[in-house]
């Protein structure tokens, strides 16, 4: 038998890309070098009528490139967060058990949340960041929108079914976003009552499946340009930000990067040796979301790649895993409501000369355990961090102190915030008996985290494998 490979296959071969995940490292690797390159241009003046900085070409562009991104992302997260969580909800009329696995998953959210908290209380008292800052209170402002408890609930109510919240762009004309906490309200109550409604609720259901397919499609689509736009994103960052404000927040940046790696690679790894499974595969497969979250700043966009590998990598049911992971994508934030508001609000106490009590540190626990909800969104954590001053009494005033650089901090806590939401299904599913091991510890394959079986849901230069690659 003629064993020989021929030209075309040769050429085939060569042209083979390399995984997602390398991909997006090589993203972050060209972003951060072009940064450099823009800040070191330089910008292109001032704008005599604003005063404004005009960015250069170069910064422009990266500046576009990964705002497109972020755009795409954002506008398939409203039908993705109803469809998927509506789906959930119905699926787990199949699963034995399902409040208890329900309750379980929200025990361990809380679990998981208050270590967090915890750590990032100690890092504040011991790195002292608000006492180790070249920053200046000209740069004090309050933001211009903040978190409450009322607004916390009150924001609940869904002021119309589109979860829609309009705004005065201040130039004549109105804008348009969403709430995502209203959209999951609204899709939890549609999911009920087609649970209660029955086998009537059938074909409504095979319409919302057969939607959320469609919009993961088109989802992914988006996704394999998460490398290109890393280069936009993280270039931006550096050519925008460089390290002048890094250097001003110096012990603030590294007291919260502290915290993240704490979390991730010390508390992770240990709650799953805890439960007998293997440190290295839950990295391995967890990784592909990670790193987009990372990239994205977005763990409702990173959702369904989280859902993917949680499924397919590391064995989680389906049944469960499409009610754990979107459940997790809105209110799971170790990193946005744990780590980084503790911090934070000691930053802040301590800049403005302020003393807190044994009270104010258990208050800053029961938020990020209890108020983590209100984070839901795309990006950011500004929300919780403005529900944690106000619920403390601290001024919001020191929330300008922080955000020159919260797109850098915002990377890191996004990947953690990812990474527990793979994590706290995982360890259930062990829990419960209902995690596929062998699936769990098989090998990972070039994209292990793919399941289709068709070339067409396959990203370029990769090949096709089922859910035991």
């Amino acid at each position: 038998m003629n064993t020989s490979v021929t030209e075309p296959e040769q050429h085939t071969r060569r042209l083979r890309l390399p995984s997602f995940g390398v991909q997006v490292l090589i993203g972050l690797v060209l972003g951060v070098a072009l940064g450099l390159v823009a800040r070191s241009i330089g910008a292109d003046g001032v704008d005599a009528s604003t005063g404004e900085v005009d960015p250069n070409w170069l910064t422009e562009t990266l500046d576009t490139v990964g705002g497109t991104f972020v755009t795409l992302l954002r506008a398939v997260v409203p039908p993705l967060v109803f469809l998927a969580i509506v789906a959930s909800i119905a699926n787990l009329r199949d699963v034995t058990g399902a409040a208890r696995l329900a309750w379980k998953t929200l025990t361990w959210f809380a679990i998981t949340a208050l270590i967090a908290v915890s750590i990032g209380i100690v890092l504040g008292l011991v790195l002292q960041p608000g006492d180790h800052t070249s920053v200046t209170s000209d740069a004090a402002s309050a933001p211009s929108s903040s978190g409450s408890w009322l607004d916390f609930l009150t924001g609940l109510v869904p002021a119309n079914v589109l979860g829609l919240e309009g705004y005065d762009n201040g130039d004549g004309t109105v804008g348009f976003s969403f709430n995502v906490l209203q959209i999951l309200v609204i899709a939890i109550a549609v999911g009920i009552a087609t649970l209660k409604v029955g086998e009537a609720a059938d074909p409504f259901l095979a319409f919302v499946r057969s939607a959320l397919t469609v919009v993961q499609k088109v989802l992914w689509w988006i996704i394999l340009l998460a490398p290109i736009a890393t280069v936009g994103l993280l270039g931006n960052a550096v050519a925008s930000y460089g390290w002048d404000a890094l250097s001003s927040l110096g012990t603030f940046t590294l007291a919260i990067y502290a915290g993240l790696l704490i979390v991730l690679l010390g508390v992770y790894p240990v709650l799953l040796r805890l439960n007998g499974l293997s440190v290295k595969q839950f990295f391995s497969g967890a990784w592909p979301a990670i790193s987009l979250a990372f990239v994205s700043r977005s763990s409702v966009g990173t959702m369904p790649v989280t859902e993917s590998v949680t499924e397919r990598n590391l064995g989680v049911p389906r049944s469960y895993a499409s009610f754990a992971v979107p459940l997790g994508a809105t209110t799971k934030m170790d990193g946005c409501a744990s780590i980084y508001p503790a911090i934070s609000a000691i930053f802040v106490a301590q800049f403005f000369g302020l003393d807190l009590s044994v009270t104010d540190y258990v208050l800053i626990a029961f938020v990020s355990v209890i108020g983590s909800a209100a984070t839901a969104g795309v990006t950011g954590a500004t929300v919780m961090l403005t529900l944690t001053l106000s619920t403390l009494g601290l001024p919001l005033e020191g929330v300008g102190l922080l955000l020159a650089i919260d797109p850098i901090l915002d990377m890191g806590r996004t990947a953690v915030n990812v990474a527990g939401q793979a994590l706290v299904p995982t360890i259930v599913a062990k829990r419960e008996g209902i995690l596929d091991l062998a699936t769990y510890d098989a090998p990972r394959g070039r994209t292990a985290w793919r399941e289709d079986a068709t070339t067409d849901n396959v990203a370029p230069g990769q090949e096709p494998v089922t859910a035991s690659a």
